[in-house]
Parts: C-alpha cells; sequence; structure tokens
C-alpha cells in the first residue's frame, strides 16, 4: 500500500483542480493570557502578532497547491482590503485566481481567531449571508464552462454563505458529467438536495446525521446514514470524517471501510476538513481508487490538525509521513 500511495502522490503535480465555492479570509490575532478582566470574566488577551490565511474554499485550493497540484478558483470576494489580501495571499500560494468575482454589495466575508497559548479563546465572523445577485453568479458559471476541458476535477466548497446555489450545483454537475470531470463537494446539510450525481461528498459526522435524517449513536447507524446517503443522492462514494476516530468510506459496490485516525497531536481541527477533500480530489484526479484516496487524505488531515491555525499539508510532508507509517 505504501509504495502505492507513494506513486499517486508523485503524480500529483500532474492534476488541474478547480475550487467552486465560498471564499473566505481568516484572520488569526495571536497573543497571551495572564489574566481575567475586571470588567467582566472574560481572559484579556495580549497581542503579539496577527497574521490572515486563505479559508473556506480558499483554504481548500491552497491544499491542492502545496501538494503539487494546479489548482484554480472561483467565488465572490468584495470590493474592500479583505477580498485585496485574500486574492495577494491565494497568489502567493501558486493559486490562479483569474476567476474570482467581484461583488461590490458584499463584503468580503472574515472570520478573526483570537489565539493565546495554541488555545482559540474566540470567533468573531464578519460577513453577508444570502444568495449572491444573478449577474455575479453568472460570472462564476461563465469562468467554469471556459475551464472546464482543461481541468480533471471540480470541488464544490459549500459554507452556506450564498455562492452555492441550486442553479450553480445542477449546471455544473451538468457540465462535470459531460465532461466526465470527477466533481466532490464538502456539503452543507440544508443543501444535501442539491449535490444529486456528483462523484463524492465528505460531510462529517454531524453533516451526515443532518444529511441522512438518521441519528448516530452506534456504528450500525453510521453505516445506515452512509448508505442511504450513496443511495438518495446517487453517488460513487461518501467519506465520512469522524475527528479523532478517523474516517468511514462507503462506495458504491457496498464496500464499508473504516480508517483509524493517524493523527498523533491534536492541536486544531479548523480546516482539516478542507485538507481531507483537497487531498482525496487530488488522489482521484491522478487515477487512485476512492480507498487509496480515503488513506491519502487520512494521513494528510494527521498531519494538518497537529498544526495551529488554517493550515495546510505539503507534498513532502505527506511523504514523509507515509514512510513513518
Amino acid at each position: 500500500m505504501k509504495t502505492k500511495l507513494r506513486s499517486i502522490i508523485q503524480k500529483f503535480h500532474k492534476a488541474k483542480v478547480l475550487v467552486i465555492g465560498d471564499l473566505i479570509l481568516d484572520e488569526f490575532i495571536w497573543g497571551k493570557v495572564d489574566r481575567i478582566s475586571p470588567e467582566a470574566p472574560v481572559p484579556v488577551v495580549w497581542v503579539n502578532s496577527e497574521s490572515f490565511m486563505p479559508g473556506g474554499a480558499s483554504n481548500v485550493a491552497s491544499n491542492i497547491a502545496a501538494l503539487g497540484g494546479a489548482a484554480k478558483i472561483t467565488g465572490v470576494i468584495g470590493d474592500d482590503k479583505n477580498g485585496k489580501l485574500l486574492t495577494d495571499e491565494l497568489k502567493k500560494r501558486n493559486v490562479d485566481t483569474n476567476g474570482i468575482v467581484i461583488d461590490a454589495e458584499r463584503p468580503t466575508t472574515l472570520k478573526t481567531r483570537i489565539i493565546a497559548h495554541h488555545q482559540q479563546v474566540v470567533r468573531v465572523d464578519r460577513e453577508k449571508n444570502g444568495p449572491v445577485d444573478d449577474n455575479i453568479l453568472e460570472q462564476v458559471l461563465s469562468f467554469v464552462r471556459e475551464k472546464i476541458e482543461e481541468i480533471d476535477a471540480i470541488i464544490i466548497e459549500d459554507y452556506g454563505k450564498g455562492v452555492v446555489m441550486p442553479r450553480l450545483l445542477s449546471e455544473v454537475v451538468s457540465l462535470a458529467k459531460r465532461h466526465k470531470k470527477i466533481i466532490t463537494v464538502d456539503p452543507k446539510v440544508s443543501h444535501f438536495s442539491y449535490y444529486q450525481g456528483v462523484t463524492c461528498i465528505t460531510p462529517n459526522e454531524k453533516e451526515a446525521e443532518g444529511g441522512s435524517g438518521i441519528k448516530i449513536n452506534s456504528d450500525a447507524d453510521m453505516d445506515k446514514a452512509g448508505k442511504k446517503m450513496l443511495k438518495d443522492l446517487s453517488l460513487e462514494s461518501v467519506l465520512i470524517t469522524l475527528g479523532e476516530n478517523g474516517m468511514r468510506l462507503f462506495e458504491k459496490n457496498g464496500k464499508v471501510t473504516h480508517i483509524p485516525t493517524v493523527a498523533q497531536e491534536v492541536y486544531d481541527v479548523s480546516g482539516a476538513g478542507d485538507t481531507v477533500i483537497a487531498t482525496f480530489t487530488l488522489a482521484l484526479a491522478c487515477g487512485a481508487g476512492n480507498l487509496e484516496a480515503a488513506h491519502l487524505a487520512n494521513f494528510a488531515a494527521g498531519i494538518v490538525v497537529s498544526k495551529v491555525g488554517t493550515a495546510v499539508v505539503t507534498k513532502d510532508e505527506l511523504l514523509e509521513r507515509i514512510d513513518k507509517g
């Protein structure tokens, strides 16, 4: 298995992946706490530094690029300094940003996390939800139509901010099928019915419960939920991520495989789902089977949760981790 996984990783540079979805800028304020505020029972954070990272769909594209794949992205930002900052951060990471559409009526989504001593103290979200304007959506679709022949796979990253709508999904899924392209989705529970006919979805346990309508209290419940989603949405596979319990892969041929976690230290799980779908899709685009792709995604997730903040996994880190077993 190790030899096979290594050979798949060595092909990553040949794969071209288009990420479509909600673009988010992640801001991190780093500091330390040594007292509680006299004004309220909350910690006082002394700020040492600030940093910005691509988040949401942007983080998925960053992961593709860090693993050596060619990443393109399309989605919506505001006509503001945060939008420019996000575009600049993506360019630094070798992500093709030509598909990003500017909407002057919406701010760029910003998530600010305040972190002290490796622990997140609070998160502040600044965003405008609701469907994007038809004219903006048409620009996104136009980019997808233009690029569909030159890519190998599409990832839909649905954070429910207004880009991933029924019209977008129906056209993109139809395009992908017509051109025989892989299409994977990091789902939003309220949008499950949109994902009919995609290649794979990668829900976490809570999303799997919501999407299947089955309360998961046991492995048997999880198997029912996974098989139901597979059948109801006519998928090739479902990969349920289970945090410290690893992953469970459901395949169209009826096979169910539990993959235990390989994480050794867990500091921060934010963005781990982005790493999973990026690695899984990149591997499929390089000819991997579902199980091989899931094992690679599991190794990548084990690396990324050991890092603080929205992080990515590099090709070299992944190769090194697989060698360790």
